[in-house]
């Protein structure tokens, strides 16, 4: 699966977890099932996101560090990535022609 756990109320989904949610500090946890752990391969201290998709399932994935070479600078690739999303609509025009 590749880390990536998708979490859905379809007839499709072949296991259904249910936790608790707890105070962390100011926060909101929930813990995960030790089988849900090893399928995403996460261990105590890992960074997982939450990816809410336009129909409202959330994704479950772990986050993976990337090393950046060494002339590329992450304020630049940053501000790719902002001018990447505010011109979506642009970019998948010209890749359907």
């Amino acid at each position: 699966m590749n880390g990536a756990i998708k979490l859905s109320q379809e007839k499709s989904v072949t296991k259904r977890y249910s936790r608790k949610i707890g105070r962390m500090g100011n926060s909101l946890g929930v813990s995960l099932p030790k089988s849900l752990a090893d399928k995403m391969n996460v261990v105590q201290g890992d960074e997982i996101e939450f990816i809410e998709t336009a129909d409202g399932e959330v994704l479950l994935r772990k986050v993976r560090h990337v090393e950046l070479p060494e002339h590329v600078r992450p304020e630049v690739l940053e501000a790719f990535y902002d001018i990447f999303e505010e011109d979506r609509q642009i970019f998948d025009d010209l890749r359907d022609r």
